[in-house]
């Protein structure tokens, strides 16, 4: 392989590539979701459909499976599914006094090149000093990347807005109206909040403050991390990471005034109940105009030589309600191989029914319906006489999925409740009711050769449809 002509992204190609046997090695680690090679990962940037491609870049630490160093990791793929590592795009100018290079996004700018606008973090062991947004402009193919020669393109002491904390951060471009707009998180006194600023020309370097398009207490919330801001038909979406599960808030955005007016708010994908297991989101539009949204799966131990992975891509619409919905893309489905269906019926108390897969790997289709049982639980990877495993139960009401509960939302049918459950070994997705609710949880993979089971409890359950397909992997 020829060497990068970038020294410092050469020698951290070369670590991760010196932990990539030992990352393949670990029986847990999921076949059919996006990772790198090897070593950390965790929020996605700079996702942006051009020429054919979906790009998607990442935090990335290429000296370990735990958080530093970071610099943004780099692959594209022509179907969201199959992926190709490409050399990492950012790394740390230590002579510049960088640390890490974090979050941000990608755009294009008025001469068509590529640029990917970050935070830049400066060596924090003499004292704070402030981060700073930069910038990097990319050759024609994407793959080399070098630091633009307008930075900082903000800086706290010339931006034009409140004195935010040092740490203000992850720029999210969008374009409406024909006019080019950024969001970043900042905090100040007792506000937390998502700033605004308008490109002052097409080079997208220059921006002016035009206010704070959302704010909530610091007593609700620190600071709102990775916030995104997008049109999705009617309606504007805005996707926070509050140090806990990702909040969503839709409503209407007047371009002339420049005012977003709130409608509706809710948790967009609750993880687990201890730590969000999904987190930091990223949004892109690809050439059929739909909405993709990824983000970053966590909660992996560590000591592999890998840990965090994305989420499956969700094609993300807004309901006739104003919440959001979430599906995965169609396009998964070519990695579906062998079926194993299982047949409709009645599902008794005391009798599980079971369905046999020898895969860790797959994907299921279950439409329920609790009729007079008490509750239903269908259990994964459960043992021969149908317990064990990894359990998600329902009582009509409330879902709970591997000790996450949360409440059912009504879907089409309101007695029914429709599951598509992805299993690729340490993480779970489950989507419920049409994408109306969605709960990722990283959980510890079930033994291999045993299956599926449904258990009615009170009473009889009703089995509607069950499907059931071994996945292959991405790589």
């Amino acid at each position: 392989m020829t060497a990068h002509p970038n020294p410092a992204i050469e020698r951290a190609m070369t670590s991760v590539a010196a932990a990539v046997s030992q990352a393949e090695a670990d029986p847990a680690r999921p076949r059919y979701h996006f990772r790198p090679p090897a070593q950390w990962m965790n929020d996605p940037n700079g996702v942006i459909f051009h020429n054919g491609w979906y790009h998607l870049f990442y935090q990335h630490n290429p000296y370990g499976d735990a958080w530093g160093h970071i610099h943004w990791g780099h692959a594209r793929s022509r179907d969201l599914v199959h992926w190709e590592h490409l050399p990492i795009a950012l790394w740390p100018s230590l002579e510049l006094n960088e640390a890490h290079c974090f979050s941000g996004c990608a755009a294009l700018d008025g001469l068509g090149r590529p640029l990917l606008i970050y935070t830049s973090v400066p060596n924090q062991e003499d004292g704070r000093p402030p981060f700073t947004q930069r910038a990097a402009v990319g050759d024609p193919d994407w793959i080399h990347w070098q630091k633009h020669p307008a930075n900082p393109i903000l800086a706290l002491e010339t931006h034009g807005g409140p004195p935010f904390e040092p740490d203000w951060r992850d720029p999210f471009v969008f374009h409406e109206a024909g006019r080019a707009f950024l969001v970043l998180a900042g905090s100040y006194d007792d506000m937390a909040g998502v700033a605004l600023y308008e490109a002052a020309d097409a080079s997208l370097t220059r921006w002016d403050y035009r206010g704070l398009l959302y704010q909530t207490p610091r007593s609700d919330a620190r600071l709102l991390e990775c916030p995104n801001f997008v049109r999705i038909g009617d309606k504007w979406l805005l996707l926070t990471s509050p140090f806990r599960p990702v909040e969503y808030v839709t409503g209407s955005f007047d371009v002339a005034l420049l005012r977003f007016t709130p409608e509706q708010r809710g948790v967009l994908d609750p993880g687990a109940t201890d730590a969000p297991n999904y987190y930091a989101t990223n949004i892109l539009f690809d050439a059929a105009g739909r909405s993709i949204l990824l983000g970053w799966v966590r909660g992996f131990p560590a000591g592999r030589a890998w840990n965090g992975c994305l989420a499956l891509p969700r094609i993300l619409t807004i309901g006739d309600d104003g919440h959001p919905r979430q599906q995965p893309i169609p396009e998964l489905q070519q990695l579906r191989g062998r079926e194993r269906p299982l047949a409709p019926g009645v599902i008794r108390p005391g009798a599980p029914v079971m369905a046999h897969t020898p895969s860790d790997t797959f994907e299921l289709e279950a439409v329920i319906e609790t009729g007079n049982a008490g509750a239903v639980t269908l259990r994964l990877g459960c043992a021969d006489d149908g317990g064990g495993g990894i359990a998600i139960r329902s009582d009509g009401q409330t879902l709970d999925v591997a000790g996450t509960v949360v409440a059912i939302p009504a879907g089409e049918e309101p007695a029914q409740l429709a599951l598509q459950i992805f299993l690729d070994k340490s993480v779970l997705e489950v989507y419920v009711n049409g994408g109306r609710l969605c709960v990722t949880r990283v959980v510890e993979p079930p033994r291999a050769g045993v299956g599926v089971s449904l258990a009615a409890e009170g009473g009889n359950a009703e089995l509607r449809a069950f499907r059931l397909w071994e996945m292959r992997g991405i790589w």
